[in-house]
């Protein structure tokens, strides 16, 4: 297979194919007419087929779109039509819900969790985490929604965080097993709420920055709010809307076979991955963080939108002023921010986080160009998306690459679009 796409042309991978212009679903312009250079684009393939033959990764779908045109769109060593674990590029679309439901008047930034899900009415911070002690202290205020758009609710993400103490309290709620790993996803949305109820925080609400389940907390009161489940809302609100023919929270039978998957040992251990998430059967919840499946194609419609500032193909889903609400600073110099979100993603300095997004903050500090104002997120899995305002771009990296290395992938297509920019 590797040979066969060694051979295709080039030429036709920048301009790209008639059958890759079709299931876009996109408008297409050559890279010249929209300001990049297409002797430039050809870079891209070689950089990622020589990762590929190296056994550093199994394939990757780049997309780039410019001034609201696909520009250049190429499968390497996968099929376009492939299906990625989308994990945390589930967020931005939870993040988008929310707040369209912010824009109706359902709920508010500024409202306290508890509102909602009573159950969370009386929370504690373990006083001294970092520490490793379990003592807890009374939370000073209830986590808001606010909180969790931009991660400052005082949760965390067991598999990731640094405090022993909170690692165990969340075994001990039933959020995390050591041999099986995450069971927030496995719990129903009434055992997960009960669950989070039962841990501490590791955080005061609103201090520190920590990435963490804040967006599937957020799709549990998404669902007490819109009186039904995140998967039926998002499919209602902007799945099927927006032209997202294959993103679900479950594949159907039917689609399993394009199911993209990862390298069986990864390169960098030398040993097996961790299990993905299992694509074809229902979870306990519809998890807002972490859950949803999807496509090259599908992603980018809905970044597209994003883009337009909330509109595609005539229909309106965000104001204008939201957007730039979600993509503006949210953390300012109050909020502590021991590791920052591009250090997270992309091991890069001279990132805040809105509602929903790292938001790049200038041009210098982080080590990838890029313009301030630009915005992004990712998956644990290997995709990465971002979106730039300023030069009117939108870069799309789909790979299923759960190791490490996902963050020098994500920091190599960013510099490889941006060099192409005339």
């Amino acid at each position: 297979m590797h040979s066969s796409l060694k051979r295709r042309s080039l030429y036709v991978c920048v301009l790209l194919s008639f059958a890759t212009l079709a299931m876009a679903d996109m408008p297409t312009a050559a890279p010249a007419s929209l300001g990049m250079s297409a002797e430039r684009l050809k870079r891209i393939r070689p950089v990622i087929q020589k990762e590929i033959d190296n056994r550093q990764m199994p394939g990757a779908i780049v997309m780039i779109a410019r001034k609201g045109a696909v520009v250049f769109s190429d499968d390497i060593g996968v099929k376009h039509d492939a299906i990625f674990r989308a994990y945390s590029m589930t967020k931005p679309m939870a993040s988008v819900l929310a707040m369209m439901m912010v824009e109706e008047g359902q709920l508010q930034l500024a409202d306290p969790v508890s509102k909602f899900l009573p159950a969370l009415a009386k929370q504690t911070v373990l006083s001294n985490a970092m520490d490793g002690s379990t003592a807890t202290v009374p939370a000073v205020r209830g986590i808001t929604v606010h909180d969790l758009l931009r991660h400052t609710s005082g949760l965390t993400y067991p598999e990731f965080t640094r405090s022993s103490a909170m690692k165990q309290a969340y075994i001990d709620a039933g959020l995390f097993s050591v041999e099986n790993g995450p069971k927030w996803i496995t719990l129903s949305p009434e055992e997960q709420v009960a669950a989070f109820a039962k841990a501490p925080l590791q955080w005061q609400p609103g201090s520190t920055w920590e990435y963490s389940l804040s967006t599937d907390l957020l799709g549990r009161v998404l669902e007490a709010v819109g009186k039904k489940p995140l998967g039926v809302m998002l499919e209602e609100r902007l799945i099927k809307p927006l032209g997202m023919k294959d993103t679900s929270f479950i594949v159907p039978a039917s689609k399993v076979h394009r199911i993209a998957e990862p390298l069986a040992i990864d390169p960098l251990t030398q040993k097996p991955f961790p299990p993905m998430l299992d694509l074809t059967k229902a979870q306990g919840n519809d998890s807002g963080g972490a859950g949803l499946a999807t496509t090259a194609d599908d992603y980018l419609r809905f970044c597209q939108m994003l883009l337009n500032g909330g509109t595609l193909d005539g229909k309106r889903y965000l104001s204008r002023t939201t957007l730039a609400l979600m993509t503006s600073d949210h953390l300012g110099p109050k909020v502590a921010t021991p590791l920052q979100p591009g250090e997270l993603l992309m091991g890069v300095q001279g990132y805040t986080f809105g509602l929903g997004f790292m938001v790049r903050q200038g041009q210098g500090m982080a080590s990838v160009p890029g313009s301030e104002g630009d915005y992004a997120w990712a998956g644990a899995g290997g995709t990465f998306f971002w979106i730039d305002p300023k030069e009117q771009v939108i870069g799309l990296l789909m790979a299923q690459t759960p190791g490490p290395q996902r963050q020098y992938y994500r920091r190599m297509v960013k510099q490889l679009v941006y060099q192409a920019i005339e």
